[in-house]
């Protein structure tokens, strides 16, 4: 039986789980994606004009890596831990703690050699919480709440970018440390608030013994036999692969594209963070509801590409930064109903509850290949648009289309 057709494993929770839930998604965002949004491309910056495309795109690649790597395994490790605090717990406090390892090389080395091996480690630690998090969606939160639940982690994630990034708005130029310290930090503290106010699962009984064969399995699920699982993450990687290749060159577009000094491209790009999460905040809440109230994913998921791909246009034609920021809401807009339902429809064409930590790596990875492919792509693509961002955004929406197309022929959910 699908994870679609069973109740959750998990227990009913204490008072304070759902907001502490929320907050924990809050955390790891304001952690992985204000350092990786903001913190590194302003060090790189800084540090040389000249070469900060290249430099942010090896940075970006060798993370994209690591993530896709230890997310699958993580869960499935976590799948298996036998200890008396749960399977869960010790993944959310251990991962943040290796987090703020990698936070420290950060905030104390410069250099495109040592931002790489911080930033590795970072990824590993607040990867691992994030997986957590992640399959505590499926195991604690029964589905007729999901798609709501799910939104107000979209708004979560929002909130945590856009506070991320007016906090390296605010912080002083010639206080690099604190560029990752204060978002590492509080993400760490944010994230890790849960496991006071959480029954976790505790395994009773000993896994299977760990073959090699399982190490390659972690990595995939048979298209064939899981059909709905397939074009469900066929949608979220294309659909990811769009909004990752303007969020991860966004601080680059507004300074290259839109010809903003240095000096006042952080604020322009907080700007355009608070824009897109005033649209998610608003569509993921609305949607969500609806969502959950009609049974239906499909069709909100379909729209949802279409008018992001809408969104990238306009943003695309853009003489100047209000119709730039008019663009970059509608794509907020679409990402907050997209991602409310999406994540929803993903936790109800697992397979079975019983490795949901290791399937819900294998979703992870829809959105995690992005950040390999889109530093390798962007090469190529900015080399066919002589260094500008059209072929940029062209390929952006071509992503958007094709991934709203791809829900429709999943048959198990509406």
């Amino acid at each position: 039986m699908s994870v679609a057709t069973k109740e959750i494993p998990g227990g009913r929770q204490p008072r304070g789980f759902l907001p502490l839930y929320v907050l924990a998604w809050f955390g790891v965002t304001l952690a992985l994606g204000t350092i990786s949004g903001a913190s590194i491309p302003k060090a790189l910056a800084f540090l040389d004009d000249a070469s900060k495309t290249t430099n942010l795109s090896i940075i970006a690649g060798v993370g994209g890596v690591v993530i896709i790597v230890i997310t699958p395994l993580f869960g499935r490790l976590s799948d298996r831990t036998m200890s008396r605090f749960g399977m869960r717990r010790p993944w959310l406090i251990g991962g943040a703690g290796l987090g703020l390892v990698g936070v420290a090389i950060l905030a104390t080395t410069q250099g495109l050699g040592w931002t790489l091996a911080g930033w590795a480690i970072t990824q590993t630690g607040f990867g691992a919480t994030n997986m957590a998090v992640h399959a505590l969606l499926a195991e604690q939160i029964p589905a007729r709440i999901r798609a709501r639940v799910a939104a107000a982690t979209g708004v979560a994630t929002g909130l945590g970018l856009i506070v991320g990034a007016q906090v390296m708005a605010i912080l002083p130029d010639d206080a690099r440390w604190a560029w990752f310290v204060v978002p590492g930090v509080a993400g760490a503290v944010l994230s890790t608030a849960l496991v006071f106010r959480f029954h976790d699962i505790v395994r009773h009984t000993p896994a299977p013994r760990f073959r090699l064969a399982d190490v390659v399995s972690t990595y995939w699920l048979n298209p064939l036999r899981y059909r709905d699982f397939f074009w469900a993450f066929t949608c979220r990687f294309l659909v990811t692969m769009s909004i990752t290749a303007i969020s991860t060159y966004l601080l680059f577009i507004i300074l290259d594209r839109l010809h903003i000094p240095l000096a006042d491209a952080s604020g322009v790009q907080a700007l355009a963070l608070l824009i897109f999460t005033v649209g998610n905040i608003v569509t993921a809440v609305v949607f969500g509801w609806i969502s959950d109230r009609t049974g239906r994913r499909k069709t909100i998921v379909l729209t949802a590409g279409l008018l992001s791909a809408a969104g990238l246009v306009i943003a695309m034609a853009a003489p100047d930064v209000g119709v730039f920021l008019a663009g970059i809401g509608i794509v907020g807009a679409a990402q907050g109903a997209y991602v409310s339902v999406d994540v929803a429809l993903m936790t109800e064409v697992l397979p079975t509850f019983d490795e949901a930590g290791k399937d819900l790596g294998i979703v992870a990875l829809s959105y995690q290949v992005p950040q390999l492919l889109v530093p390798i792509l962007a090469v190529p693509l900015l080399a066919a648009g002589g260094g500008g961002y059209d072929m940029f955004f062209v390929a952006a929406i071509v992503f958007a289309v094709l991934g709203g197309l791809a829900v429709l022929p999943i048959r198990s959910v509406r």
